[in-house]
């Protein structure tokens, strides 16, 4: 098969995050099947126009602002010279709108509406121009094939009124040659980790906040942060204004090999994003052999097993997070069956399985299947 995957960014963009890997990790193992997979993205500084990464051919063109007006007439120059069998729409904030221009099989690729959650990262003119552009998807996706990445991310669709008929669930997954899915050696010292990107509505204020009420009663206790991202200086001062800095450590961005190391050193790793389409980094720490503690968030609740690979709680409930932070610490026999729980956990996803699955979904969507 001949496939053109359509995303604003690629997987080296520093802009990238979960969607970025999924598409990544998916689609690099189906090109290693055989199949020819191109993807159509946006430039960034450094970047060549024309790229092959792990069998993926990288066409760039447009800037991250504008990307999407330069879309179709790329897409059709591209379709000429490989006369593609089906376009993988892969939306992310603005939809491309493919149905209208595309005469050709289509699936979307969906991990979850912004919504309101996108007022905490952009301006009230940005943000109305993703929420305009998300319900306008109703009307232009009506009856393309959907994937998406959790039951919750189902659930939105159908709450905004799609159909069901033409959606399949494809889980978002780790890497399993990259985690050791054992019980490593951990810290000392209590040690509450965050790994992820440093953005607003990510909400790892909600962390620091509570990890200063753990710290009165377990002052010995130490936070880390993983990951780089502009919310980062708002967090340092927050630090400082809690009286934590001393005890917190912003690692900015970390390689695998030190991730799967600090990952697995930690005694509980928490996720405390107001939304998201799934939850990887939970199934990270997980396969690294620590429990997460995650909000109750949309996609989030999807990754965790609850009492077996973590705890949840409510979104922005400070007070809950810090008491579910020191069960953790307090409770060794707890914790230890947590950990031993969310290595079995995440032995069940597989980007292979993944891979699998969305090249089963791709067959269907290009023999017309999906026509109610």
């Amino acid at each position: 098969m001949k496939i053109l995957a359509i995303n604003w960014q690629c997987i080296k963009n520093p802009y990238g995050g979960g969607a970025e890997v999924h598409f990544h990790e998916i689609f690099s193992r189906i090109a290693s099947k055989g199949h020819k997979v191109v993807l159509l993205a946006c430039k960034f500084e450094g970047a060549s126009e024309y790229e092959v990464i792990d069998g993926i051919e990288i066409y760039r063109t447009g800037s991250r602002s504008l990307f999407n007006f330069y879309v179709p007439k790329q897409l059709k120059q591209l379709d000429k010279k490989y006369n593609f069998d089906i376009i993988i729409d892969d939306i992310n904030k603005i939809p491309f709108y493919t149905p209208l221009y595309v005469k050709k099989p289509i699936l979307a690729i969906s991990h979850h509406f912004f919504g309101r959650s996108i007022f905490r990262e952009a301006s009230i003119p940005a943000g109305l121009y993703v929420v305009i552009g998300e319900y306008l998807m109703r009307f232009v996706y009506k009856h393309t094939p959907f994937s998406v990445v959790s039951q919750s991310t189902l659930d939105e669709f159908i709450r905004m009124g799609y159909d069901k008929r033409y959606f399949t669930i494809i889980y978002n997954a780790i890497d399993q040659n990259r985690f050791p899915f054992s019980i490593g050696e951990k810290e000392e010292e209590p040690t509450v980790s965050y790994f992820g990107r440093l953005k607003k509505y990510k909400s790892v204020d909600h962390l620091l906040r509570a990890f200063a009420i753990v710290k009165k009663k377990h002052p010995q206790a130490k936070l880390h942060i993983l990951g780089r991202g502009d919310f980062r200086s708002e967090l340092e001062k927050l630090a400082n204004q809690l009286k934590i800095k001393k005890d917190t450590i912003f690692f900015g961005f970390v390689t695998e090999k030190e991730k799967v190391k600090l990952l697995s050193r930690a005694w509980c790793v928490v996720n405390t994003s107001m939304k998201e389409g799934w939850g990887i980094t939970n199934l990270e720490a997980n396969a690294a052999g620590t429990p997460v503690i995650s909000a109750n968030s949309p996609g989030l609740r999807d990754s965790v097993a609850v009492g077996k690979s973590g705890l949840l709680y409510e979104y922005g409930n400070i007070e809950e997070l810090a008491e579910k932070i020191e069960i953790i610490i307090s409770d060794a026999e707890l914790r230890d069956k947590l950990s031993e729980g969310a290595i079995d956990w995440a032995k069940q996803f597989s980007w292979d399985k993944s891979a699998d699955e969305m090249l089963i979904l791709i067959e269907k969507v290009i023999k017309s299947e999906f026509k109610f």
